[in-house]
């Protein structure tokens, strides 16, 4: 099966969300992309840097911010979780993440803005791997495979109170922007 493109994989824009995913790490550790959406000029990652939990996200290529633990991954069955509290307001607000293993957190950041409508027309959602232009500068776009097993990956989102209706004026606007 080829990777799903972006408008077929749960749209996280603009509200809060979750990355859950449950890796098999082997006993000589693991590396390379657990999941990935979007590519080099937009996007995000969650992966496994030299054994490190790690979470970036790239805004329109200009900016990455990136959350990661101090300590790897240790050898076993572990759950990796990034959690986005939307700040709400509109697009392209930013919000807190808060990276987790095995329900302990280990790393948090702020982004300060987000990507509000599309992170790319041709990249798509990988799992185990990041197949085109890569997301984050800490891997290329090749022999970024993850060295363990990836058992599942779950998406969640907008699990918060904030509205994220787009009003016809702000269509209006997005689509005036895009002539």
């Amino acid at each position: 099966m080829t990777p799903p493109t972006e408008n077929t994989v749960l749209n996280m824009k603009n509200k809060s969300y979750s990355i859950t995913a449950e890796v098999l790490v082997p006993p000589e550790g693991a590396t390379g992309v657990i999941i990935a959406q979007g590519g080099a000029f937009a996007g995000w990652s969650l992966y496994l840097n030299g054994g490190l939990p790690t979470y970036c996200y790239n805004l329109l290529g200009l900016n990455r911010v990136k959350v990661a633990g101090t300590d790897p991954v240790p050898a076993g069955t572990h759950q990796v979780r990034v959690e986005f509290a939307y700040d709400g307001g509109g697009l392209a607000k930013g919000g807190n993440l808060s990276l987790y293993v095995d329900g302990n957190q280990v790393a948090t950041g702020r982004l300060e803005a987000t990507v509000p409508m599309i992170y790319s027309g041709d990249e798509t959602c990988d799992i185990g791997a990041d197949s085109a232009s890569p997301v984050s500068d800490d891997y290329g776009p090749t022999n970024n495979r993850f060295t363990g097993t990836v058992n599942w990956v779950q998406l969640d989102a907008g699990a918060d109170d904030h509205d994220h209706l787009i009003t016809p004026e702000e269509r209006f606007r997005v689509a005036m922007a895009r002539q």
